[in-house]
């Protein structure tokens, strides 16, 4: 696939606007993917889709031919997905309504068919893992979510986030270890 994505790149460098449509056939599924599981947002996962592929196109002509076109867009696509978190943060949280109410701007839950105390579970459950990915740092999270989400290699990851291979295994590991100590409360212990 990394020869006919080069063929490819080099088909627009000659002025064919069509074969980088091509290109985002081909990896805007897996890009979105990895933006929706870094985001947890299916619009903004979107968002990160057409931006990084509307910047890839714009930088195109320094794309480095040796490199692997999937990883030079997924780590445009992170880069994305973290300006919108760090967007997400500067904004106010939207409160969870129990009932429909059309004056308040809220968030309704749909009923799961689980009863109340489940879904307070749930709730507690998610926000403690939101909560605790918002902790890592963003390279320990993109590293995690490429590891463990995309079933990446190690190599990969450095390569997507511009690091030392080593640095790479460090910030998974890292990641996984305050990820553990931060969900330890929710492991039942008998």
């Amino acid at each position: 696939m990394g020869n006919d994505d080069h063929a490819l790149i080099r088909a627009v460098l000659a002025g064919d606007k069509d074969a980088y449509g091509m290109l985002v056939v081909r990896h805007s599924q897996s890009v979105f993917r990895v933006a929706f599981r870094i985001t947890e947002d299916e619009a903004d996962a979107e968002e990160v889709v057409q931006e990084a592929f509307l910047r890839g196109y714009r930088k195109l002509e320094g794309f480095d031919a040796r490199s692997n076109f999937r990883t030079w867009i997924y780590r445009i696509a992170m880069n994305c997905a973290l300006d919108i978190l760090n967007k997400r943060k500067s904004q106010t949280a939207v409160p969870i309504a129990e009932e429909y109410d059309g004056d308040q701007v809220a968030v309704q839950l749909a009923d799961g068919a689980a009863g109340p105390d489940r879904l307070l579970l749930s709730q507690e459950i998610e926000a403690r893992r939101y909560a605790a990915m918002e902790k890592l740092t963003p390279t320990e999270r993109l590293a995690f979510v490429l590891r463990h989400m995309e079933d990446r290699s190690t190599e990969e990851i450095a390569t997507a986030l511009g690091i030392a291979p080593n640095s790479a295994k460090q910030a998974v590991f890292r990641a996984v270890q305050k990820l553990r100590q931060s969900l330890a409360p929710l492991w039942v212990k008998s």
